[in-house]
């Protein structure tokens, strides 16, 4: 019998279990999304070839169990030819998760999706000095903990008072969780010390009388599991997908570069030192 490559399985999405000779496989599913055909195929897989279930992750994935390993090319090709792919193991980009975002909630600044499929389609797969997780969260409540990630990605809402509009309700002032705004006088006040750019103000304005811009704050060294840590912030508000994928670059970059086999980005930071990462995410803000 040939010798069984259990690390270029492993690559493939296929885990080895507890039970001889059988594996569960990791589906490819970008932000959280999946067509209804992409879940009929699913199923039909995990009838013909595992025990009639699958498994949800904590990562938006599914993962189908007991494929036996005589099995494992005639499951990729069925998984094909209904839009599936296989997910990925190992040290390496791992398929980007999201939460619905500004095309489903009403809370969301971005459009998460498409920021997913766009780091996604940059990243997924490349090999780094250990596993390499990024989640886009589309507002401050937060819904996917982008914090928890290696690069967390949240939407954003910058504002701004348009006085000829504003019909002095108080609403703003009244949804601020942050105590930022204030009405005195005639006058709307915000005090951008307090305010986290959660859009709030905007979204409950009955006149319109908010100017706003989408934007992305961007967390670094997020970590959950045997270590629990959360990911920092240290860089204004990003105004761009431009300049959010210059700090997406740098940040693997960093990581690819300093990182040691089997270290997490989090402590290849603490490492190399939060000041020298520090540097390196400025000079590709402001590049």
């Amino acid at each position: 019998m040939a010798k069984v490559d259990y690390s270029t399985l492993k690559k493939g999405g296929f885990m080895r279990q507890k039970q001889k000779n059988n594996f569960s496989l990791r589906i490819q599913v970008v932000g959280g999304h999946l067509t209804a055909e992409n879940l009929k195929t699913i199923a039909e897989v995990a009838e013909k070839y595992g025990d009639g279930h699958v498994h949800l992750t904590s990562r938006q994935s599914v993962e189908i169990p007991f494929i036996k390993l005589d099995d494992v090319d005639a499951v990729q090709a069925d998984l094909a030819e209904g839009g599936c792919r296989p997910g990925i193991c190992g040290p390496r980009v791992r398929t980007i998760t999201a939460c619905q975002g500004d095309q489903i909630c009403p809370s969301g600044n971005v459009d998460t999706y498409d920021i997913a499929v766009k780091l996604n389609e940059k990243y997924f797969g490349r090999e780094l000095p250990h596993k390499f997780k990024f989640g886009v969260t589309g507002c401050q409540n937060n819904c996917l903990k982008a914090e928890e990630n290696d690069v967390g990605i949240k939407g954003a809402l910058h504002v701004e008072w348009i006085p000829e509009k504003c019909i002095f309700c108080g609403v703003c002032e009244k949804v601020c969780r942050e105590k930022a705004i204030t009405i005195k006088d005639k006058i709307v006040a915000v005090d951008y010390d307090k305010c986290n750019d959660c859009g709030r103000c905007a979204k409950s304005c009955p006149t319109d009388a908010w100017d706003t811009k989408p934007g992305y704050i961007v967390s670094f060294g997020g970590l959950f599991g045997n270590h629990i840590s959360k990911g920092f912030s240290p860089l204004p508000l990003v105004t761009s997908e431009e300049q959010l994928f210059k700090i997406t670059d740098a940040a693997i970059g960093f990581f690819d570069e300093h990182g040691k086999s089997g270290e997490r980005f989090k402590f290849t930071i603490d490492r190399i030192g939060e000041e020298e990462f520090i540097k390196k995410m400025e000079e590709a803000y402001y590049g």
